[in-house]
């Protein structure tokens, strides 16, 4: 087993500023940790060398992950434990850590080849709620997902574990101003509905009317505030989730699950 590096060698520092947003942009790299989310990033890597720039892993976990990391030709280093652990967001680090490029594209790639099914997320502030709704977005077919201006950063720690994987799925549009997209993916051909409590029109009369039929960017709002009534304004329509029970409303990724699972069903 070769020297480990410590969390005082100069490679672990660097990344280490990968922690912090500021970090990720001056450094264009992210990190991705734990095996599901590193997993992603190595078969990435296969087809783009350019993703992932270098693993992390601990004694242990090297020899636990021995044939994802025996597989890759991404440069390996074994690490301490505390290292590892100054690379984590999480209480109990595992000991895997990628450095990844950044992967986000340009708006002009939602314009220029509409996918069937987009998200924009509007002032969401959570990291868990963001990395859960790219993962049903994922999991819905859903070709890109757009962090609007005010959103938390897809490269959080908390994001990217939440998404398991996903966001090395879908093209990200990152801190896009979503006044000015939804009239260009609208000329573009693309419906834009935007996910309202008080929203005119319900989910399942979206549906039997086609508004759900492709290609549809689903807006969704902040957790607590949702949707800026002004930037609802500009969608084709605003839609609601019909409530047969008592509760008062659902949490944001749930109502997204439910929006984008009906449109999956609508675009079949």
């Amino acid at each position: 087993m070769p020297d480990q590096l410590t969390e005082r060698s100069a490679r672990v520092a660097a990344a280490r500023k990968l922690t912090r947003r500021s970090g990720r942009d001056d450094a264009g790299a992210f990190l991705a940790e734990g095996r599901q989310a590193v997993t992603e990033a190595l078969a990435e890597a296969q087809s783009d060398p350019a993703a992932v720039l270098e693993v992390f892993v601990t004694e242990a976990a090297a020899v636990a992950h021995r044939e994802l990391l025996a597989a890759t030709r991404v440069p390996v280093h074994v690490v301490t434990d505390r290292a590892a652990a100054s690379l984590s967001e999480t209480v109990t680090p595992q000991g895997l850590v990628a450095v990844c490029a950044l992967r986000d594209v340009p708006v002009e790639t939602l314009l220029d080849d509409p996918p069937r099914l987009a998200v924009a997320l509007a002032e969401l502030a959570d990291p868990g709620n963001a990395g859960t709704v790219l993962r049903t977005a994922d999991a819905c077919g859903a070709g890109t997902v757009v962090f609007g201006t005010g959103s938390t950063d897809p490269y959080n720690g908390k994001v990217v574990r939440s998404s398991a994987g996903s966001l090395f799925h879908v093209d990200v549009v990152r801190s896009a101003s979503l006044a000015e997209l939804v009239p260009r993916v609208q000329a573009a051909g693309t419906t834009v509905l935007a996910a309202d409590g008080g929203g005119e029109v319900p989910l399942d009369e979206a549906a039997d009317e086609g508004l759900l039929a492709a290609p549809v960017l689903w807006l969704f709002g902040n957790e607590a505030r949702g949707l800026d009534p002004a930037l609802g304004a500009l969608a084709d329509a605003r839609v609601r989730i019909p409530m047969r029970g008592r509760a008062e409303s659902l949490n944001l990724s749930v109502a997204a699950s439910i929006c984008l699972y009906a449109t999956q069903l609508a675009q079949r």
